[in-house]
């Protein structure tokens, strides 16, 4: 599905095509591993795109499963597969993050939405005390956690990709204040 719809629009690059099992699904399956204390709760998945790491983990497993996207050919893209797999438990939120419907979520996601620090004053209306961050970074992960201020650098800690050993992953529990700024 997702090689038939790469040729109606660019949702991965051509060039990653042939390495599409651990680029991209394996990639995104691995996140399920980091999170291990949040087996029902809603899982949401910013700027899904192509449904990276989203669809994968919603046909891993049954948690709720919000897919946010603001390009409408992506959501139809997302709403179809989901139906064809049944994935009664995925919604796909077709709007900027700013619009979304303000719930909890045990765990937020998000592969190559924004930087950090806006990513953070984005979706932190979305995080409580409890909410994991699974957040795919590639080799950069260290440097991008350096920049951020104090508070936001303590709650996170990089992993190593068990799929490609030049990525990280950020990986952090807590709720984020917005804008939340400090020395670093």
């Amino acid at each position: 599905m997702l090689i038939a719809e790469n040729a109606r629009q660019n949702l991965i690059a051509a060039s990653t095509i042939p390495t599409l099992w651990v680029r991209h699904i394996a990639d995104s399956a691995q996140l399920l591993s980091f999170d291990t204390r949040h087996g029902d709760g809603l899982w949401i998945d910013l700027g899904s795109g192509p449904g990276l790491p989203g669809l994968v983990v919603a046909i891993l497993s049954a948690r709720p499963m919000l897919l946010v996207e603001s390009r409408k050919k992506r959501c139809d893209f997302l709403r179809s597969v989901a139906a064809e797999l049944d994935l009664r438990h995925v919604e796909v939120a077709e709007a900027p993050l700013e619009r979304v419907e303000t719930r909890p979520a045990a765990t937020i996601s998000a592969r190559a939405f924004a930087p950090l620090d806006r990513l953070f004053d984005l979706s932190a209306r979305f995080s409580t005390e409890s909410t994991y961050w699974l957040l795919p970074k590639g080799r950069n992960a260290v440097k991008e956690l350096a920049l951020l201020p104090q508070p936001w650098q303590r709650m996170f800690h990089v992993e190593q990709s068990r799929t490609d050993a030049d990525s990280q992953i950020l990986v952090g529990t807590g709720k984020i204040a917005a804008k939340q700024r400090g020395k670093r």
